[in-house]
């Protein structure tokens, strides 16, 4: 078995953290503890989830989570004078909202209010553009960019390499295939209507599977030599389990990511590095 085989999380974050500790330290020096502010609308558990791992991460590498949480039935003026808060309290470095949001509320008004320094998870329009102009200055969504941390921190060559990503999401998808392009991919973008999918994958180098739906990519999907990285995070009889069926792949390729332990575990550590950057500007 390749030493590759397992990409691990844990690792990727562990080293990102590292990289973070002088910055904090000299940002301390001068009063600043680096801050984010999460604003969470109702109790949803896998938001919760997120919110408790991000708090944790935080604390313990010497950063703050403020923590804003309203009622599932909070008006868009509640939310939105939440935002303008944020963005006029200076000690506050960067926000990050759970979403989808419920219904009744428009995330895309939260969308063009939030100040772009404080956008450290790609969430407004001049975000959303600066990173499809390849502007260096705006923050990646932090799913997409663990995806990145964990190609890099295996040193994962993917100039040239096909590149399938399944998922044309706001959130992963999208940005996602930008990214790879900046970094000279070949990119293929999937979704669930893909006609024969199967044989897409198998045509790719790399899988990056962000589809949402628990299991899909099963060994029909892969061939050997291919690396497969599972963004998908989903509950089934009660377990955690990715959009990979691990169990078929896992005997078949060069390398994948667990799903626990993988693409989640490093997500954190990215919306750290983002708010301690903003912190530092």
């Amino acid at each position: 078995m390749d030493l590759l085989h397992d990409l691990k999380g844990a690792e990727v974050a562990k080293a990102i953290c590292a990289s973070l500790q002088d910055k904090i330290s000299q940002l301390k020096e001068t009063g600043i503890v680096p801050t984010l502010a999460i604003v969470r609308v109702g109790n949803r558990e896998d938001d919760i989830a997120y919110e408790q791992g991000a708090i944790k991460r935080f604390n313990n590498n010497g950063a703050r989570v403020l923590q804003v949480a309203l009622q599932e039935s909070c008006t868009q003026e509640e939310l939105e004078k939440v935002v303008m808060n944020i963005n006029k309290t200076k000690e506050i470095h960067g926000m990050l909202l759970m979403r989808p949001l419920p219904k009744h509320l428009n995330e895309n008004r939260i969308k063009g209010m939030l100040d772009l320094r404080k956008d450290v998870d790609c969430m407004t329009y001049l975000g959303q553009a600066g990173l499809f102009m390849g502007e260096k200055a705006v923050f990646t969504p932090c799913t997409a960019q663990a995806v990145i941390e964990i190609i890099d921190h295996y040193g994962i060559d993917v100039t040239g390499k096909k590149v399938t990503v399944i998922g044309r999401s706001q959130v992963v998808g999208k940005p996602l295939a930008v990214m790879l392009i900046n970094k000279n991919a070949t990119v293929t973008v999937c979704h669930t209507k893909t006609v024969n999918l199967p044989e897409e994958c198998r045509n790719a180098d790399i899988i990056i599977a962000a589809a949402g739906r628990a299991k899909m990519v099963d060994d029909t999907f892969v061939k050997p030599g291919q690396i497969i990285i599972d963004v998908g995070i989903n509950m089934v009889d009660g377990k955690l389990c990715g959009d990979v069926d691990y169990d078929k792949v896992s005997p078949i390729v060069t390398a994948i990511t667990p799903v626990p332990g993988g693409v989640g575990a490093v997500t954190t550590s990215v919306l750290l590095k983002h708010t301690v950057i903003s912190a530092a500007r």
